[in-house]
C-alpha cells in the first residue's frame, strides 16, 4: 500500500495549503463538518465502518490492509543478546562436552568477533544453570525464570531467530529497521504510519529505556533506533524520561502561564503554516503537529504517569519494582497504562546483557528485572481484556557462542556473540500461544529446522498488524521502500493463531 508518490512536486500536493483544499472541491467541506458532528471518537476511527469491511480507520492514517489481529505492541529489546542456551535453549549433550574444542565441523568456518577470534581455543561452557519443562507445550525454562515458567502456554517462543549482524551497532539497527544501515525508519515508526493514533493527547509511538539492576557492561542505544527515516518526522518516537518531568519541557518554564503558552503556540503556528504554504517542506508540518501534540501532553502525561493510582494488587503482580522509577518492572506497568490509553506501540529498551563474562553474576540479576515484571504484563492485560489485541515481543539482537570466552570453569564463564541463532517469544496479539518453533543442534550453534530470519519476523509481526509487507510500502528516493527490503521474506504462519 502506497501513498502518493512524494517527489518534489507531488510533496507538495501531500501538504494540504488552503488554496489546494478549495480547489479539491466542497465536498471536502462537508466531509469537515461531518468529522465534527461525529466528535472525536468518530475522527480517530474508534468505530469500525460497513464500507471497509469492518476494518478500523484512523483518521491521517494509511490504515490496514484487511482487520488486524493486533491493535498495539509492545516491544521489549534485551539489548546485548540474551544468552539462549542459558535461558530458552536447553542442551543437555553439552555437560559430557564442558571444556571440550567446539569442533569444526560445527564452526564451519564461521567469522569471530574480535572478542575471540585470538582465542587458541573454544572452549565448550554447558549452562550451569537448571531446566525443567512446563506447561502443555512442554518448554525448557531456565530455573532463573520461575515467574515465566508459569505462563509458557501463553507464549509463543522462536528458538531458530538468525541474523547476518555480530556486532551490537548493526545486529540492533537491523532488528529495529530491517536494515544494517542507520537512518531507516523502525518498526514502531511503521506502525505509526500505517495505523495511527487512537488517542488524541497522547503520542502514538512511545520509548522507554529501563535501567537494569547491574550495569556492568551497557551498550550505547540512542534516538537513531527509533526514529522514522524517510517515514514523516511525526512517526519518530517520543522518549519518557525515568527522572524529573517524564518528558523534557513538557512544563511551563516558571513565569509563563497556560494563557501565554497557547499564544505562543499561536503565533508559532501561523508562521509555521505560513512556511508550510510557501515552501510545502513536510518537516514543517511536523513540527506544528509536534507543538500542538506537547501542548495536549501537559494535560494526559501527568495523569498517564501517576502510578500512584495503581491499587496494591497491581504491585503484586508486577513485584515491588514497579514502584521505583525507571525500572524495568515499572516501565512495563507504564507500557499497560499507555495501552489502555491508545498508545500503538511501546518499546522498552533494557541494557546489561552483553554477558561476554561473569554470567553466574549477572545473569541472576537481569532475569530478576524481567521475570515477574513480563509475568505480570501478560498477566494484567489478559484480566482486563487487552491482550488479544496487543502484541508482546521479547528479545535481543543476537544470541551468545556455546564456546566460552576468557577463562571457563563450572560455575563461572562468559560467551560471545553468536548471530545464527538465538531465541525470541511473543504473547498475545494473535500470536500462537504455547507454540515453540524451530530448532537447533545439540551445539545451539547451528539451525536445524525451521529457521526465522528477523525479515521474516518483521513480516510476521506486520501480518499481525493488518499489513501485507510486499504492499506496505512508502515511495523514497524513487523506490517503494520496505520494513523487510528486497531480499525475500516470508510471513511464518505457524506463529499465527
Amino acid at each position: 500500500m502506497n501513498p502518493p508518490s512524494n517527489f518534489p512536486l507531488d510533496e507538495l500536493g501531500l501538504n494540504l495549503t488552503r488554496r489546494r483544499f478549495f480547489e479539491r472541491g466542497s465536498h471536502l467541506l462537508g466531509g469537515a463538518a461531518l468529522a465534527t458532528l461525529c466528535g472525536d471518537r468518530a475522527a480517530l476511527g474508534n468505530a469500525s465502518s460497513a464500507a471497509t469491511g469492518g476494518i478500523e480507520r484512523v483518521a491521517g492514517a494509511i490504515g490496514p490492509q484487511f482487520a488486524p489481529k493486533a491493535k498495539h505492541v509492545i516491544y521489549l529489546h534485551m539489548v546485548g543478546g540474551p544468552p539462549q542456551l542459558d535461558l530458552y535453549d536447553y542442551k543437555p549433550a553439552m555437560n559430557d562436552w564442558y571444556d571440550k574444542d567446539l569442533p569444526e565441523s560445527i564452526r564451519n568456518g564461521q567469522r569471530l568477533t574480535t572478542m575471540t577470534s585470538g582465542q587458541k581455543r573454544f572452549p565448550i561452557a554447558p549452562s550451569r544453570f537448571k531446566f525443567s519443562q512446563h506447561g502443555k507445550s512442554g518448554m525448557w525454562v531456565t530455573e532463573l525464570l520461575p515467574h515465566t515458567a508459569k505462563m509458557v502456554d501463553d507464549m509463543c517462543f522462536i528458538r531458530s531467530m538468525h541474523t547476518e549482524a555480530i556486532n551490537h551497532e548493526p545486529a540492533i539497527t537491523y532488528m529495529q529497521t530491517g536494515n544494517q544501515i542507520p537512518g531507516r525508519p523502525c518498526l514502531g515508526a511503521w506502525a505509526s504510519y500505517g495505523l495511527g493514533s487512537l488517542n488524541h493527547d497522547l503520542p502514538t509511538f512511545v520509548v522507554l529505556v529501563a535501567r537494569p539492576s547491574n550495569t556492568e557492561q551497557v551498550q550505547a542505544i540512542g534516538a537513531r533506533l527509533w526514529s522514522s527515516g524517510y517515514l514523516p518526522g511525526e512517526h519518530a518516537a517520543v522518549s519518557f524520561r525515568s527522572a524529573g518531568d517524564p518528558i523534557l519541557y513538557i512544563n511551563n518554564p516558571p513565569g509563563v502561564s497556560g494563557e501565554v503558552r497557547r499564544k505562543t503556540l499561536d503565533g508559532l503556528q501561523a508562521m509555521n503554516q505560513r512556511t508550510l504554504e510557501q515552501i510545502g517542506d513536510p518537516e514543517t508540518r511536523t513540527r506544528i503537529a509536534q507543538y500542538e501534540m506537547a501542548y495536549r501532553m501537559q494535560a494526559s502525561v501527568p495523569e498517564l504517569t501517576d502510578l500512584a493510582t495503581e491499587p496494591e494488587h497491581t504491585y503484586a503482580l508486577y513485584g515491588e519494582d514497579a514502584k521505583k522509577p525507571g525500572t524495568f518492572a515499572n516501565n512495563v506497568l507504564m507500557a499497560r497504562r499507555m495501552v489502555e490509553r491508545g498508545v500503538r506501540f511501546v518499546q522498552i529498551y533494557l541494557n546489561n546483557w552483553d554477558t561476554h563474562g561473569n554470567i553466574a553474576g549477572r545473569l541472576p540479576s537481569q532475569c530478576k528485572d524481567i521475570d515477574q515484571a513480563c509475568y505480570g504484563l501478560v498477566q494484567d492485560l489478559k484480566q482486563r481484556g487487552l491482550l488479544d489485541e496487543t502484541l508482546i515481543i521479547w528479545g535481543g539482537e543476537f544470541g551468545r557462542t556455546v564456546y566460552s570466552q576468557g577463562g571457563l570453569s563450572k560455575e563461572n564463564y562468559g560467551r560471545d556473540h553468536h548471530p545464527r541463532c538465538f531465541t525470541m517469544w511473543m504473547a498475545g496479539g494473535g500470536s500462537r500461544p504455547g507454540q515453540v518453533y524451530g530448532e537447533t543442534d545439540d551445539f545451539s550453534y547451528n539451525i536445524v529446522k525451521d529457521p526465522v530470519h528477523i525479515r521474516d519476523f518483521h513480516a510476521t509481526v506486520l501480518e499481525l498488524l493488518g499489513f501485507d509487507h510486499e504492499r506496505f510500502t512508502y515511495r523514497h528516493l524513487g523506490l517503494d521502500q520496505k520494513l523487510t527490503g528486497v531480499e525475500h521474506a516470508r510471513v511464518i504462519k505457524d506463529l499465527l493463531a
